[in-house]
């Protein structure tokens, strides 16, 4: 491999392209408001999809030029184009500004209230990256928020709300997520977590299973009340959402598994669409809930 080739393969790896796939809620509102057929609305979608996905990647780019020392503590992660010292901080820079500068070319084309969300996001991430991330629960919470942000932006750039109970569902397997991750992380780091971030020094593998079982029952019970909602059946013309239930449970049991069991979840971006159960389920439910919004059964 050529130096130049390596270079880019390193520069495309800071941005994280696999990690966008967290981005695709932002189609959300556009799913569920019945105007994943409305060509303008799509449109609009499609680009706050890639506003939000160039305004991650300047983050990641920042996180990871913040985190360059712990980085190279880690197993895996200090195989990362900065922590190796490929990438200068320099370079990584300039390709944070120029992500960041891209995100906000696109969001400014857009309604207001959606920059409004996209600055939000930065902000928060930011906030993240150098406090949040080094305080105990705080650190979950705050990575919850920014999937919340996301389903928000895809509705405001369509003018369409959302259903206060789908923003608790997102809020809460938002939640459910960030717990896994840290769990994981637990699991790679080993006796000494702490080493690598002061937070995780904090955490038990104990004390995150008690906290995966309260979420779990919350996610699950939040879904079920969303299915059942006057306002959801009256919305959708159909009470019939409520058959997806089995499959969202037996998602979250198989994602659990994963992570208690077979010691996984450090990356729920790739998990989710690696392990073949878990891409079924999600393949099964995105057209069950299709069908019923679509064609009313």
């Amino acid at each position: 491999m050529s130096r130049k080739t390596g270079r880019i393969r390193d520069l495309t790896r800071l941005l994280r392209p696999e990690s966008w796939t967290k981005n695709l809620l932002v189609f959300a509102g556009l799913f569920f408001s019945h105007k994943l057929l409305d060509s303008a609305a799509l449109i609009l979608t499609v680009k706050a999809f890639f506003s939000f996905c160039f305004v991650s990647s300047s983050i990641y780019v920042i996180n990871d030029m913040a985190d360059r020392k712990a980085d190279a503590l880690h197993p895996d992660k200090c195989e990362r184009p900065i922590a190796s010292g490929r990438v200068t901080p320099l370079a990584a820079s300039l390709l944070a500004m120029l992500m960041l500068a891209l995100s906000l070319s696109i969001a400014l084309t857009l309604v207001r209230s959606f920059t409004m969300v996209v600055i939000s996001y930065f902000l928060l991430v930011i906030l993240y990256t150098f406090v949040l991330k080094h305080m105990v629960i705080l650190d979950v919470l705050a990575i919850a928020l920014g999937f919340v942000l996301r389903a928000v932006s895809g509705a405001v750039v369509i003018n369409v709300q959302i259903s206060p109970w789908l923003l608790s569902c997102t809020l809460l397997m938002a939640l459910f997520l960030a717990l896994a991750k840290r769990r994981g992380e637990l699991t790679t780091l080993g006796e000494d977590p702490g080493r690598h971030r002061v937070s995780l020094g904090q955490y038990t593998p104990e004390y995150l299973n008690l906290l995966l079982a309260i979420v779990t029952c919350a996610v699950i019970m939040c879904y079920v009340l969303y299915t059942f909602s006057d306002r959801t059946v009256t919305q959708l013309g159909t009470d019939s959402l409520k058959y997806t239930v089995p499959v969202v449970i037996y998602g979250i049991f198989r994602y659990l598994f994963l992570v208690v069991v077979k010691g996984k979840g450090g990356r729920p971006e790739r998990l989710l669409f690696q392990d073949r159960g878990m891409l079924v389920t999600i393949l099964i439910w995105i057209m069950g809930t299709g069908a019923v919004i679509y064609f009313k059964p």
